[in-house]
């Protein structure tokens, strides 16, 4: 299925019902009165997470959605019926916005929650709803209420554990495949991975993590560059990054200055996105030069006291301890830990 993360749609509740003119017609009754009954309320537009759902491909093949429209009011007091709602499914992670706003609507998290987005236009009242003293045939009713309407941006941000991001080429889908079941494109060219990629990652005593590889980030991506900002936004929701480096192209490519870079480029896409517990992975360690090169690098983390991980996803070696060190993270009580 195609993944798709963005779409614009126009959704439109739906119109009350009118109110109907109307006077008892019976034999034997000469003088009968109003009786005409009151319009339907349109239907509501309804957003509900789908746990199903993982992308909003299906917004974006049908981008125009309307609710269906109150009945009208009936003679002998009947009234109109009420206009059945739409209901519209969207996947976990689901921000959705005013189009010319940017005001955020909505943010759908979990599976089963609803949100009413837009109401449905109020049915009009039948002349028996006038009837007075002064004013015994009332030969007027209310139209329908219009329903709302809007224009809407949704923004579809994975809902994941841990978010692995870095460089092209750095090898974040060749780990994600290699500790879980998920199977993204694998190839010796950037921007290998054009889509993020989840995978579950099952752990010891039956506990598991989701895992989502972020597409290769560039230097500017927070303006756009490369892949861009959209996929920044999917780490947003990552309780975890794995910044992982790639040490086999030294000298020629410093992975220190990647190191620095990126983590520039979340602090100007958002500052609270760099502010994210960050775990540092040095991938290919299964190639000689790179352990010779971690030699060079391990000084400057040492430095920041921050700890770094040599792993190989071709061999397996160094995933254990790391994936340890996840769930230390995930699970920060240690007691919960298996």
């Amino acid at each position: 299925m195609q993944f798709i993360d963005e779409v614009k749609i126009h959704a439109q509740a739906g119109h009350g019902g009118a109110g109907c003119v109307s006077f008892r017609r019976e034999k034997f009754i000469p003088f009968g009165g109003p009786n005409g009954g009151d319009g339907g309320k349109g239907g509501d537009v309804v957003f509900e997470v789908s746990g199903n759902m993982s992308t909003l491909l299906d917004l974006r093949q049908r981008p125009h959605r309307k609710a269906r429209r109150g009945s009208h009011g009936m003679g002998k007091d009947r009234h109109g019926a009420q206009g059945e709602d739409l209901c519209i499914a969207v996947p976990p992670g689901t921000v959705i916005k005013d189009a010319e706003t940017d005001e955020i609507l909505a943010d759908l998290t979990e599976p089963g929650q609803r949100v009413v987005l837009l109401r449905g236009g109020r049915g009009g009242q039948g002349n028996a709803r006038f009837a007075s003293s002064t004013n015994k045939a009332p030969k007027f009713a209310q139209p329908g209420e219009p329903g709302e309407e809007r224009t809407l941006r949704l923004e579809l941000k994975l809902m994941a554990d841990v978010g692995l991001f870095g460089f092209p080429s750095v090898g974040k889908s060749s780990f994600i495949t290699r500790i879980s079941a998920a199977r993204p494109k694998i190839a010796d060219y950037p921007f290998t991975t054009l889509t993020p990629n989840l995978g579950v990652v099952d752990y010891k005593n039956y506990r598991s993590f989701v895992v989502a590889d972020i597409p290769g980030l560039i230097e500017g991506a927070h303006h756009g560059a490369g892949l861009g900002h959209r996929f920044l936004k999917h780490v947003e929701r990552n309780r975890l990054l794995l910044h992982i480096l790639d040490l086999s192209l030294m000298p020629d490519r410093d992975p220190i200055r990647d190191y620095e870079a990126l983590n520039r480029e979340l602090l100007l896409f958002d500052e609270e996105l760099a502010k994210k517990p960050q775990i540092v992975v040095i991938n290919k360690i299964d190639l000689p030069h790179v352990r010779e090169n971690l030699d060079e690098i391990a000084p400057y983390f040492a430095a920041k006291g921050i700890k770094i991980f040599p792993i190989s996803s071709v061999t397996g070696e160094g995933i254990p301890p790391l994936l340890d060190e996840i769930a230390a993270h995930l699970w920060s009580d240690s007691s919960s830990l298996p």
